[in-house]
């Protein structure tokens, strides 16, 4: 994501998190810190025909990533978008030189969830009422050795379709 993707990003935004959306200032802010030899964030974007389509976004800080968006429009779902930003995020928290990533997800995205736990991604937690408004509680997962995750874990059981579960409405963190 460079700084000419940000209205394209704040339109998917708002489309897909009208009540949470982040303002044109924290994007900024995190591109601020996705440049140079001391970067501590990672953000990249999905286009399709010269539209974003899909945005993700990692925060590193010592041993520990923290997967800050993930995007995917709605035209996108179930198009296995979700899951390459997904692989992308974790390639850059291995370059990051994480041992662990965390998210936090609404409890009622389930597709997110289940998409997350196909790379290996764990329940650890939740936040209670931490999504306004609507006071929705965050589950909080977590993804030990990233490194081994890049592709998705396969489940026990019976496949789903590739396509299944990942159009991710997204996670996001502001705090």
């Amino acid at each position: 994501m460079r700084w000419w993707d940000i209205d394209q990003v704040l339109e998917l935004e708002k489309e897909l998190f009208p009540e949470d959306t982040w303002s044109r200032g924290m994007f900024w802010s995190e591109l601020a810190h996705s440049r140079g030899p001391n970067a501590t964030r990672r953000y990249v974007v999905a286009e399709e025909d010269g539209r974003i389509v899909g945005y993700a976004g990692l925060a590193a800080t010592g041993e520990q990533g923290d997967i800050q968006t993930i995007a995917v429009a709605r035209d996108h779902w179930g198009s296995g978008l979700g899951s390459r930003l997904l692989a992308e995020l974790l390639r850059a928290a291995t370059d990051f030189e994480c041992t662990e990533v965390l998210l936090e997800c609404r409890v009622d995205n389930v597709r997110a969830q289940k998409l997350y736990e196909r790379f290996g991604f764990e329940p650890i937690g939740f936040r209670r009422g931490y999504y306004q408004p609507g006071n929705v509680d965050a589950l909080v997962m977590r993804l030990s050795d990233p490194a081994a995750s890049v592709t998705p874990v396969t489940p026990v059981g019976p496949v789903p379709p590739a396509t299944e579960d990942d159009g991710v409405e997204g996670t996001e963190t502001h705090g």
